[in-house]
């Protein structure tokens, strides 16, 4: 039983995309009107840069949902069946879009809604976020309880795999948890260079945002389930799924969980759709026994093609 999983912000990179474009019409076509959707020439920054502009959130997010698109409408078009999917925060969107869930331009423009909500929905300076490497997940969220108060809020944001995990919130507040992490035996903590305290509920303003484009866009029931970051369960619901992608942006995203409840469902083999390899590493730390193949480019894709007809 496969699932297709999909990563988010950080696994971008300059030069994705562009050897899907030059080999297949339909991508340069996909291309062309993902930059009239969005009005402004987003994959010539996938293809060339610069990095910065690349890096940038209100780039960073579509720029990845167009990169994975265009690779899960390669996967569709060759026949590769698959059972489950799931998404790396901002990769839900593209697991929806394997789902059939939405249409890609509906999803991109909600993805693009989503990054200008989440870049303006805290003043800089105000927020933080910190990844803790090797403590448990109930000792971090007793020092996150410690550290906040009237001042100010730190949660555990991300719940990537065993021994790395991910706290955001107010500056001072997630600078104090992560001394009460290290004092409870955590072996790092390093502050993380990002444009907001992203899952955590410093992020309202742009879950009210989010909210009032999500209305407006018509879901369908998923052809295979998706596994939610909010609750780690899977679902096919077009409200229920509009409802955890709201609180997604608010709440923690349980990928650890969510890889271990599809395994636990009859998941065999991960493909890791997009740039990257970043949750290929995080799934050997949680389940090694489990493979993960990938599908980044034309060469992964036509091998992962060859394997699965001689299977």
């Amino acid at each position: 039983m496969k699932a297709l999983i999909f990563p988010g912000q950080g696994s971008q990179k300059v030069g994705m995309a562009k050897a899907m474009v030059n080999n297949f019409d339909w991508a340069a076509e996909m291309a062309a009107r993902t930059d009239e959707i969005l009005g402004r020439p987003l994959t010539n920054i996938c293809f060339e840069g610069p990095e910065e502009e690349l890096k940038k959130t209100i780039n960073t997010q579509p720029a990845i949902f167009f990169a994975s698109a265009l690779l899960t409408e390669w996967v569709r078009r060759n026949g590769i069946k698959f059972s489950a999917t799931a998404g790396h925060s901002l990769g839900e969107y593209n697991a929806l879009y394997a789902a059939e869930v939405a249409s890609y331009e509906d999803l991109l423009q909600l993805v693009n809604v989503r990054a200008e909500a989440m870049e303006k929905a805290c003043p800089a300076g105000v927020g933080a976020m910190s990844a803790v490497m090797m403590l448990p997940r109930e000792k971090l969220t007793e020092a996150c309880r410690q550290a906040s108060g009237e001042e100010g809020i730190c949660v555990i944001a991300n719940c990537n795999c065993p021994g790395q995990l991910v706290i955001s919130g107010d500056a001072a507040q997630v600078k104090k948890a992560g001394e009460l992490a290290l004092a409870a035996g955590a072996r790092k903590v390093t502050p993380l260079v990002v444009s907001g305290p992203f899952h955590s509920p410093l992020m309202q303003k742009a879950r009210e945002e989010l909210a009032k484009a999500i209305a407006e866009v018509p879901f369908k029931i998923a052809k295979v389930p998706v596994y939610g970051n909010y609750d780690a369960a899977p679902c096919t619901a077009p409200d229920e799924i509009k409802e955890k992608l709201l609180q997604q942006l608010t709440g923690s995203v349980l990928w650890e969980d969510s890889v271990n409840r599809m395994i636990a469902d009859g998941v065999d083999e991960f493909i890791e759709v997009g740039p990257g390899k970043v949750l290929a590493g995080l799934n050997k730390k949680i389940n090694a026994s489990i493979p993960t193949k990938f599908a980044s480019d034309p060469e992964s894709l036509q091998l992962l093609l060859n394997v699965s007809e001689a299977s």
